[in-house]
C-alpha cells in the first residue's frame, strides 16, 4: 500500500447520526464529520459512499462500528439494534468489494472499549468497562486485557439486560430505560421544544437544575448507576469508563457518580 495513504476511516453509524473521522495509525484524528442516519439500507449505503470517496486518496483501510451483534470475522451484521435494516447485511464485504481496502466492521460498544484501551482511559487496565449512551445502551469489556466478545459475539450488549415486569416487554430493557435519545426526547417534550433531539437545549436546562426536568434526568443516572453495580458485582472491575455524546456534559459523569455512591450508602453490604 502505498505512503502516500498513511490514514484509516473510521465509520461510527448510531441511531440518531453517523460519525466519521479520518486518523493515523498513532490514532490521531485529522478530521471529522457528522451526519444524520438514514432510516433505509439503501440511503445509508449512498450516505457512506459519499464519506468514504471524500477522502479516498488519503485512507488505506476503512473501520466501521455500529449496532447489532457482528461476527467480526465475515462483517455479518446481525439483528442491528437500532437499525433493524442492518440485519444479514456485511458491511465488510461490500466496501472490500467496491473499493479494494481491508475494512472492518465491530459492535459501537466494542469498538469504544477497544479505543479506550488502545489510547483512552482503559490504556493499562487489566479489567475495565466501556458504556455507551445513545439510542440504546452500549457495551464492551476488556477482560484479562483483551476484548471479550462473547461466545455469540454478544458480550457487553447492556440494552438487552432486562428489570422485573409482570409482563416483560421492550420498554422493560435497558436498552429503552437508559436511553439517551429517549432522555432528551422527553425532556424536549416537558420544555416544549420544537426540536425533540435538541440536546443542547435541554440539558442546558438541566445545568440550570430546572425543576422539570432535573428529577428525570437523576433518575435516569442512577438507572445507568444500577447497570455499573450489577456489572461490578458479576466482573470486579477496575474501571468503567461513559461514551456517547450525551457523555460530553459534565454534570452526565457527576450525577452518575452521585447516584452510584448513593445506592452504595443505602445498601450498606455493597460497599464490602
Amino acid at each position: 500500500m502505498s505512503i502516500m495513504r498513511p490514514n484509516y476511516l473510521s465509520i461510527d453509524i448510531g441511531g440518531t447520526t453517523i460519525k466519521t473521522a479520518l486518523i493515523d495509525h498513532s490514532g490521531k484524528i485529522q478530521s471529522k464529520n457528522r451526519v444524520r442516519t438514514p432510516q433505509n439500507l439503501e440511503e445509508l449505503l449512498k450516505v457512506l459512499k459519499i464519506e468514504v470517496d471524500r477522502v479516498l486518496d488519503l485512507i488505506r483501510g476503512i473501520a466501521i462500528s455500529c449496532p447489532g451483534k457482528i461476527d467480526t470475522k465475515t462483517g455479518i451484521i446481525y439483528f442491528g439494534g437500532a437499525l433493524p435494516y442492518l440485519d444479514g447485511i456485511s458491511l465488510k464485504n461490500i466496501f472490500e468489494k467496491q473499493y479494494a481496502l481491508p475494512t472492518s466492521v465491530i459492535n459501537d460498544g466494542k469498538a469504544a472499549a477497544l479505543s479506550e484501551l488502545w489510547v483512552g482511559n482503559l490504556k493499562g487496565i487489566k479489567n475495565g468497562a466501556a458504556i455507551v449512551l445513545g439510542t440504546g445502551i452500549g457495551g464492551g469489556l476488556i477482560l484479562e486485557g483483551k476484548l471479550f466478545q462473547g461466545s455469540h459475539f454478544q458480550a457487553g450488549e447492556l440494552s438487552f439486560m432486562m428489570k422485573p415486569s409482570s409482563r416483560p416487554s421492550m420498554r422493560d430493557m435497558y436498552g429503552s430505560i437508559g436511553s439517551a435519545v429517549a432522555l432528551v426526547e422527553q425532556a424536549a417534550e416537558i420544555l416544549h421544544l420544537a426540536d425533540k433531539q435538541d440536546g443542547e437545549e435541554v440539558f442546558k436546562a438541566i445545568n440550570q437544575g430546572d425543576e422539570r426536568v432535573y428529577p428525570i434526568f437523576q433518575m435516569y443516572c442512577r438507572e445507568i448507576a444500577y447497570v455499573i453495580l450489577n456489572m461490578q458485582s458479576i466482573l470486579d472491575l477496575q474501571r468503567v469508563v461513559i461514551g456517547g455524546g450525551i457523555s460530553v456534559q459534565e454534570i452526565l459523569i457527576k450525577e452518575i457518580i452521585c447516584q452510584y455512591e448513593a445506592v452504595r450508602e443505602e445498601v450498606k453490604i455493597i460497599q464490602k
